[in-house]
Parts: structure tokens; C-alpha cells; sequence
């Protein structure tokens, strides 16, 4: 160690890997797990609505039921955030799950224009997104940042 040299400094290589790491994700990568972090917020946020709900209201199935299936949209909830917290670090498996949460916003929208009314809103929000995930995460560019080799292992 050099006497201009401090004990707490990091050598130049570890000060350059959050850069390095920033120019490697490209902005197809970080929109499209920002679309999943959304989507897995609003899912978990519902979730706990449920929950919440099922306490307070009077409901056909009874408290157990509704608090059960209230627990499995959480749960549900939490695969995108995963997900997209995945993609951020540049990890292969969090596209799968998000490609899926994605796809499922086109059946909600189906569901949505079924039903009509003020639904159709949200139905076309659901498609927008849905659609923009979709082709964000399986832009070429993405595709390139989660598998540099060309998907060789």
C-alpha cells in the first residue's frame, strides 16, 4: 500500500462494475421489468384489499374463503415483483414469469370488454400494458443482455 494510498479506498475495478452494469442493461430490460414491478404491485395491493375487505364486509362464502383466495392474490402479487427484480440484475429466469403475468393481462382484458360498462377503461390500461411487457421483454435487445453468448450456455 502506497502512503497516498487510504485504508477504506476500493480498487478501481469494484468502483466500475455498478457502471459497467448500467450500460449493460438496456433501457428495453429496465422498462420492461418496471412494467412487472407495476403489475405485481397493483396485484399485491389488491391482494391485500381482499384481505382486508373480507374482514369488514359481509361476504356469501364466509371470512375463510375470502381470506384464502385474498392469500393466493398476494402470493400472486409477489411472482411479477420477483420478477422483475430478476431482470434487473440481469437474471435469466425472471422473464419467464413476467412474460406470463403479461400474457394474463390480455385474458383480464378480454374479460373486461365482456363485461363493458366503466371496465372497458381498465381493460384497455390492462391490454397497453400487457402488450408493452410483452414485446419489451422479448425485444432482441433483452434477449441479448439476459443471454450474451447468443443463448449458449
Amino acid at each position: 500500500m502506497t502512503a497516498d494510498a487510504s485504508p477504506n479506498a476500493r480498487p478501481a475495478a469494484a468502483a466500475d462494475r455498478p457502471a459497467a452494469a448500467a450500460t449493460e442493461r438496456p433501457w428495453t430490460l429496465v422498462a420492461g421489468a418496471a412494467i412487472a414491478v407495476l403489475q405485481g404491485a397493483l396485484i399485491a395491493c389488491y391482494g391485500a384489499y381482499l384481505m382486508v375487505a373480507a374482514l369488514f364486509t359481509h361476504t356469501r362464502t364466509g371470512v375463510g374463503l375470502t381470506e384464502f383466495g385474498a392469500v393466493i392474490v398476494l402470493l400472486l402479487g409477489l411472482l411479477p415483483l420477483f420478477a422483475g427484480r430478476a431482470l434487473l440484475r440481469l437474471r435469466r429466469w425472471g422473464r419467464s414469469p413476467a412474460v406470463m403475468v403479461d400474457t394474463l393481462c390480455l385474458a383480464v382484458t378480454y374479460f373486461t370488454f365482456q363485461n363493458g360498462g366503466a371496465q372497458i377503461a381498465a381493460g384497455v390500461l390492462s391490454a397497453l400494458f400487457g402488450i408493452a411487457g410483452v414485446v419489451l421483454l422479448l425485444h432482441p435487445r433483452t434477449t441479448a443482455a439476459l443471454w450474451p453468448s447468443g443463448g449458449k450456455r
